[in-house]
Parts: structure tokens; sequence; C-alpha cells
């Protein structure tokens, strides 16, 4: 026999239009929000999507487009979109662009095509201009990436301000000669790169900086050229975790160790950089608060769609595990 939403209603105690609003993924009373989805799953109920998606303009769906899956980050950002998501009723498409402007747009059209609720979405840096432009038939709200006058709600953290209190942290170490290795295709990489180019500026320092284009393996290259060029310098400031391991490794092929050789400083908290003997400078995003941020603010814009964009701005927390002391300059 089949279970319909008025079973479900009945055994809550409460009315139909309830169970739809928590179905929906609408706010209500936390209590009532509770019943509902205990006599769910008590009833074993199971919406008929197909005929929902007749019924109405938009599925009980929401899409989660993320730049990299490999880096934790988004990892523990989806992980919270999803339980949320979960704890409402609702489903998750998760996708994954490789800061690829053309994958990124297949997947918004996707989103389109599936009639989502509404899509939290990490742009590229091309997605971000189109973002500025377009109007879907969803809500975005835009996560770790973001631009002045955007019309799309949006959480991210202050790239620029975390990345001069890492070369800040540097240069009170007594380190000098700073680079920076930023990726090319990243929104995040650009805000962090500029943040990194103004501190230096502003303590008297050299700026130098590397763009890594995505995926392309030429991280290990670029920090051989670095390291084994005339003016080797004697710290790195790294974007993101994913590319501070690419880094690490390219370090520990060229036989030079951290601290001691090269101090390594980067954003992205990790299990692994506990192993990194010296430790690692490090700027811990509140990666849980961007996923729950996101998607409260993505639920809260489909009750009140009129409302005018709001950006809310974090700030990460310096970790250093130890006090480097600045390598000795490279014999000439």
């Amino acid at each position: 026999m089949s279970v319909g939403i008025k079973d479900v209603a009945r055994v809550a105690n409460v009315s139909t239009a309830t169970v739809s609003r928590v179905l929906a993924g609408r706010a209500v009373d936390p209590a009532m929000q509770e019943r509902v989805q205990d006599a769910v799953r008590a009833t074993g109920y199971r919406p008929n999507l197909a005929a929902r998606r007749l019924r109405s303009r938009h599925t009980n769906t929401i899409g989660l487009i993320v730049a990299d899956l490999r880096n934790p980050f988004f990892t523990a950002v989806s992980r919270m979109v999803e339980d949320i998501a979960y704890e409402r009723g609702m489903r998750v498409i998760l996708c994954n662009t490789d800061e690829d402007p053309a994958k990124e747009a297949m997947y918004l059209q996707l989103m389109q095509e599936e009639r989502v609720a509404g899509v939290i979405l990490a742009p590229t840096r091309k997605g971000l201009d189109h973002a500025a432009r377009s109007r879907p038939d969803f809500p975005m709200v835009l996560i770790d990436r973001t631009a002045p006058g955007m019309a799309h709600d949006s959480v991210v953290l202050d790239n620029e301000a975390m990345a001069a209190l890492l070369v800040e942290h540097l240069h009170r170490q007594g380190l000098t000669q700073i680079a920076g290795l930023f990726g090319a295709d990243s929104a995040t990489g650009a805000q962090r790169r500029a943040g990194f180019e103004q501190a230096a500026r502003r303590l008297g320092l050299e700026a130098r900086t590397l763009s890594i284009p995505h995926g392309a393996g030429q991280t290990a290259q670029s920090v051989a050229d670095l390291l084994e060029g005339p003016q080797r310098p004697q710290a790195l400031v790294v974007s993101n975790g994913v590319m501070l391991m690419a880094v690490l490794r390219a370090v520990y092929a060229l036989g030079l160790s951290v601290p001691g050789d090269i101090v390594l400083a980067g954003f992205d908290r990790e299990d692994w950089m506990d192993l990194v003997a010296g430790g690692l400078a490090i700027i811990e995003q509140p990666v849980e608060d961007i996923g729950r941020m996101a998607m409260t603010m993505l639920l809260d814009r489909l009750d009140h769609p009129d409302i005018p964009a709001r950006k809310v701005v974090l700030n990460g927390v310096l970790r250093a595990a130890s006090t480097p002391a600045p390598p000795s300059e490279p014999a000439p």
C-alpha cells in the first residue's frame, strides 16, 4: 500500500501544508519539523518526484558546484551543505569544475534543466564575470569567490587580509625574501596574490609571485626554478592546501628541509600538515561556518526572494606550530 503526504501528516499530527513546507525545506518551528521528519521515517514516505516536477516550477533539490573536490576545503564545505540539506529533506547535486569555465557553464545549464530550487557555487574567474550578468531561474549563493557589485548572495574569506597576515607573520620572524605561488585560474588565488603584494610593498619587500595553472603539473617545476635560482627565497606563501602539498613534495625532491632551508606558509588546515617537522604557518579557514552560512542564506533566499543581495566576509585563524628561524642566505 502506498504512503501519501496525508499519512505523514496524520502520524505527525500536523496539517498537510506543514508537511509540504518541511519537505520543501521551508522554515517551520523546529519541534514541528522534527515531528514531520520522524513521521516520514516511520511511514517510509517517498515523494513522487516526477509528479512534483509537473506541479511545481522547481524540485526539492539544490545544486552544489565546487572548483576542486580534491581540495579538503571544498570537501568540508560540501559535507556541511549536505548535512543541512538532509535535515531539511532536500537532495544535493554535487558537481566539480576543475576551475574550467566550460564545465562550470555546462553544470549551470544542468541545474536549469533539473529545475533545482537553488545553487551554491564556487565560481571560476571567468565564471564570476558571467555570474555578475546572469539572472538564472534559481537563486545562487557564491562561496569562496565573489566580486564587487555582485547581485547574488555570497560568503567568503577575507582573502586579501589573510594573505597579508601570512606575509606579516613571516616578516616578524626576520624573513625578508618571501615569494608567493597562486592559482592562475582561481579568483581566490587572484585575491590572495593581491593581498600578498600589498603587504610586501607596505613592508618594503620585493613582491615575487608566480601564477600556477590548475592541474597542469607545473608546481614542481615552478618550485625548482625558484629554489635553484640565484636568488632563492627564504619563504614561500602558497595559495591553497592542495598546492602546498605539491610544493612540499617538490622541496623534499630537491633535498631541502622545512623550515631549515625554506619556510612554507599557506591556506587550509589539513591533517597531513601535522607530520611536517618544524611545522607550517597556516591560515585555517572556518569551513563549517562557510558551508552552514551558505546553506542558511540559500534557504532564507527561497523564503524571501526580494531582499537585497548580502555578502558575509569571514576571517581565518593563523596557526603557526613553531617560530621558524630564517634560513641562511644561499651561497652565491
